[in-house]
């Protein structure tokens, strides 16, 4: 069985289910020691004709044998399989659950927590969590409590038959059972080691295996496939022996059990024949004490797989454990309040920070403010801290108090999830769903109906290249949209965040994917739809920013300027270069056009 802080509510939740399932487990026993009595009336009526029943000696005849062996029979087989079907029900019924609200659990613990810590935790590993671990521990739970209880009671109600038959024999027996015991403690605590490295390198093998396919057309362009085969082999290769001395672990463990018990049938042969021969058992008795061994093999095998069963869970769950515990980074703090009609007003006062896994500061002393309602461009180099506004913006980290305000209020004295909903955010890596695409647009908001996702689908400028698939609306992207082109990605994420609506639009390069005339259209239709409300669009081409309200120029995490396109080109020699240099290079291109 196993217990920890995370299972341990389990046993309570289904405490009556598993009562009923105990109930009916003991019930089963003490009908399955019947058995060996009915074959000792057998034996030693075929052997004198007579029978002892009660202190009585009775004719062992077809009368008896109908009355006294066959109808009892059949009542303890009927009965055994009901109670075999009734703790079935309860023990797997109750592990399902378990293995059901553990997944929940893990899953909203999932959402709660920040990006960091899905940069740590590969996409494998996290789903040999919810597979392989998860599976491992209802096993436990299930299985675990029917093993003890079975070994329990099975285990002490045949012990106590077989003391009172013999109590030399029986202690003769029991010493065998005793060393398994430690031995099998022995081993086990090895196998508990060797199920978390067999656990590890599956997870290892998953995060190549999610990785190779989720980049499989990068590897194909730069002709890697035999490399990335030759890697995954030896990925393949270390999950083997993992395997492989997990299984000799086992494997020991099943030789040790069947090693003792053995033992044990050598034990009884010998010292129960001597006690048939001295006249004290008589061969019906001896058949009787053999049957009871036979019942207790199970209960010995069944703490010898509990041993083993456990040293997994405990792996297992130790592993779950761990994301149980992850202490979400992003939370609301004590007396947060919600942010209520937003206006979109933000500002950042003297802000610094540094990513966790970072050394250099991504934004150094950031100071800028937007106005409610105003669209603002923020441009820069590659890596001057342009995506890390939005993702602060958004509260995917924490930033000191006082540096960051929406709406005049310190974003950490907000909720997180009001702050969320205020913004709307088509992110540079444009992710899509394996849905439709209306399904991808009504993401979104609950209860869209067709002719508003058609609507801001054409504020996107997508509604045409929809149209065009064969099932329109009703394609199925694919995974991460893998079947639409980089600009139609884009601009399908972009009527998605149309649809919210909301006070904030963050545009992260939305249109760095798409020709220039679509992207035309697309700033047009922004600066029509939006109006009044803010937009802040974040860019690496100067053009696409060139009409915003004003331009926030950015350098190494700082702001370098701020106005106007006309004005940062007189004012900005830096700002100015950019732009130059970036018109020679459209110049170039349409030249080599």
């Amino acid at each position: 069985m196993l217990f920890g802080r995370h299972i341990n509510r389990y046993y309570l939740r289904y405490s009556w289910i598993l009562l009923i399932g105990i109930a009916a487990l003991v019930l089963v026993d003490w009908f399955q020691l019947k058995v060996p009595e009915l074959y000792r009336m057998v034996i030693n009526g075929m052997n004198t004709g007579y029978v002892a029943v009660n202190g009585q000696v009775v004719p062992f005849d077809t009368a008896f044998l109908l009355n006294e062996i066959c109808l009892p029979l059949i009542f303890v087989i009927l009965a055994m399989v009901t109670g075999r079907f009734l703790w079935r029900v309860c023990f797997f019924g109750s592990s399902i659950g378990v293995e059901t609200d553990l997944r929940n659990r893990m899953f909203d613990r999932c959402k709660g927590l920040s990006q960091q810590y899905f940069r740590e935790n590969k996409v494998g590993n996290m789903m040999s969590l919810f597979t392989n671990d998860l599976e491992t521990v209802q096993d436990c739970f299930g299985d675990g409590v029917l093993m003890l209880c079975d070994a329990t009671f099975l285990g002490l109600l045949t012990v106590f038959k077989m003391w009172k038959m013999d109590v030399i024999l029986t202690l003769l027996s029991l010493i065998p059972m005793a060393l398994l015991m430690c031995s099998g403690a022995i081993i086990a605590r090895y196998m508990m080691k060797k199920w978390a490295l067999r656990q590890q390198a599956f997870s290892d093998l998953s995060d190549f295996s999610q990785e190779s396919f989720s980049g499989i057309s990068v590897i194909k362009a730069f002709v890697k496939a035999g490399a990335e085969l030759m890697s995954f082999r030896r990925l393949n290769r270390r999950n083997e022996d993992v395997n492989v001395d997990y299984t000799r672990a086992a494997t020991l463990l099943n030789i040790t059990v069947t090693l003792f018990v053995e033992a044990v049938i050598c034990i009884i042969l010998g010292y129960g024949g001597y006690l048939v021969y001295a006249g004290t058992f008589d061969a019906g008795q001896l058949v009787e004490y053999i049957g009871y061994f036979s019942t207790i093999v199970w209960p010995v095998m069944a703490v010898s797989q509990l041993i083993e069963m456990t040293s997994r869970g405990k792996a297992s769950l130790r592993r779950i454990g761990e994301l149980l515990d992850a202490r979400p980074d992003i939370c609301d703090k004590s007396g947060a309040e919600e942010l209520s009609n937003p206006r979109g007003e933000i500002e950042f006062r003297s802000l610094s920070f540094t990513y966790p896994d970072g050394e250099i500061p991504a934004l150094d002393g950031m100071s800028f403010k937007i106005a409610a309602g105003e669209h603002v461009g923020i441009v820069g180099r590659t890596g001057a801290g342009k995506t890390t506004i939005a993702d602060l913006i958004l509260r995917a980290y924490n930033v000191p108090d006082g540096t960051l305000f929406l709406d005049g209020k310190d974003v950490n004295s907000l909720t997180v999830s009001s702050v969320r909903a205020a913004c709307a955010y088509v992110p540079q890596d444009n992710f899509l769903f394996g849905d439709s695409i209306a399904n991808n647009i009504a993401f979104a908001a609950d209860g869209t109906d067709a002719d508003r996702i058609a609507q801001v689908a054409r504020l996107a400028a997508v509604d045409g290249d929809i149209r065009e698939f064969p099932e329109g609306y009703a394609t199925i992207t694919g995974e991460r949209g893998v079947t639409l082109s980089g600009g139609q990605k884009q601009r399908i994420s972009l009527a998605r965040a149309y649809l919210k609506d909301a006070a904030v639009l963050l545009l992260d390069d939305a249109v760095s994917a798409v020709d220039t005339s679509t992207e035309r259209e697309i700033l047009s239709n922004i600066r029509n739809f939006r109006r009044g409300r803010t937009t802040v669009l974040i860019a690496h081409r100067i053009s696409t920013v060139a009409d915003m309200d004003r331009i926030i120029f950015i350098s190494e995490g700082r702001v370098v300027a701020t106005g106007r396109h006309e004005e940062l080109c007189r004012t900005c020699p830096e700002y100015a270069r950019i732009v130059d240099l970036q018109r020679l290079e459209e110049e170039g291109r349409e030249h080599n056009g």
